[in-house]
């Protein structure tokens, strides 16, 4: 099954158990799917999916850490089980360590030298990752190799 047959299986079973809360992610979620449709105009296979959930993912931490300036912990809590609910749609995250073992493999294929090879060792990380890896570790962990 598709994911987006998945989110909107999950939708309904939620409008019957009258979970307005996880019904509300879902239609959010479902409408940025809906936009991303359109934008690319075909169907989105299940890798184009889990890039928009991850997007929403991002915004909401994003939101998290403005909140939390302003000491806002209703909004702070509200965004965080919206997270827990969007993370159930993307793959287990790949830890620090497994990152850090891909990068040495790719180093040792590529051998970059400076702050130039960056986007070849991030291509590369992410193709070889794939959807379970945060992007903004790749490139903290990388800059922070290139930088030595």
């Amino acid at each position: 099954m598709a994911l987006t047959d998945t989110i909107i299986k999950d939708m309904t079973s939620a409008m019957k158990a009258q979970d307005k809360f996880n019904l509300s992610v879902l239609r959010m979620l479902k409408s940025a799917l809906q936009m991303e449709k359109i934008n690319l105009k075909h169907e989105l296979s299940d890798e184009e999916a889990m890039t928009v959930i991850k997007r929403q993912v991002k915004q909401r931490k994003d939101s998290i850490s403005e909140f939390e300036k302003y000491g806002k912990t209703s909004e702070v809590e509200n965004l965080n089980k919206e997270i827990e609910c969007l993370s159930k749609y993307l793959p287990a995250e790949v830890s620090e360590e497994e990152i850090n073992k891909t990068l040495d493999i790719i180093f040792d294929e590529l051998k970059p030298e400076s702050m130039k090879d960056m986007g070849r060792v991030m291509k590369e990380a992410t193709s070889r990752l794939g959807a379970g890896a945060d992007g903004s570790l790749i490139s903290k962990l990388v800059k922070e190799r290139l930088s030595k």
